[in-house]
């Protein structure tokens, strides 16, 4: 099977394309199967993320696009900049995932969260879209919500 090595820019046609959610792009290895069928190997040396536009280089030089898939997202408006970041701080406080706008915040949707963002005086939009939230605080991979399991303490409750 070939393999996807590197990650490459390129702006030729693809041989490929393969759509991911944010939860798939980050990788280190892992088969593939492109959109139009193109069967590889991803085989990193270390797990990255995968953003949309990366071109996946194969050995043989051919190229596959990443594409973001749309993802049950939600955008969350506040009054005006300082509303925003007030929202931005409870977002960040519950250690949720989130994509930041000058205008707007964007999160996976979660009805719970919704409501808590709604109660605060946000206007709350339920989108299918792409979703490319924030790495992590130390400049690389993913950030983490409370959705996985842990076992480590904190001074504030997570309702």
């Amino acid at each position: 099977m070939i393999k996807a090595t590197s990650i490459t820019h390129s702006h030729n046609a693809p041989a490929d394309t393969v759509t991911l959610s944010y939860d798939d792009r980050f990788r280190r290895r892992m088969v593939m199967t492109g959109d139009d069928g193109l069967a590889f190997l991803l085989d990193l040396p270390e797990a990255v993320q995968l953003h949309e536009g990366t071109d996946l280089l194969l050995e043989d030089g051919r190229h596959i696009r990443v594409l973001a898939a749309p993802e049950d997202i939600m955008q969350v408006v506040a009054k005006d900049p300082l509303h925003l970041m007030r929202t931005a701080w409870h977002i960040g406080n519950r250690h949720l995932s989130c994509e930041i706008h000058g205008d707007r915040l964007v999160l996976r949707w979660d009805h719970v969260i919704a409501d808590m963002l709604e109660k605060l005086d946000c206007e709350v939009t339920r989108l299918d879209a792409p979703f490319n939230p924030e790495g992590g605080a130390y400049g690389h991979g993913q950030t983490h919500s409370h959705e996985h399991g842990h076992d480590h303490g904190h001074e504030h409750a997570h309702d």
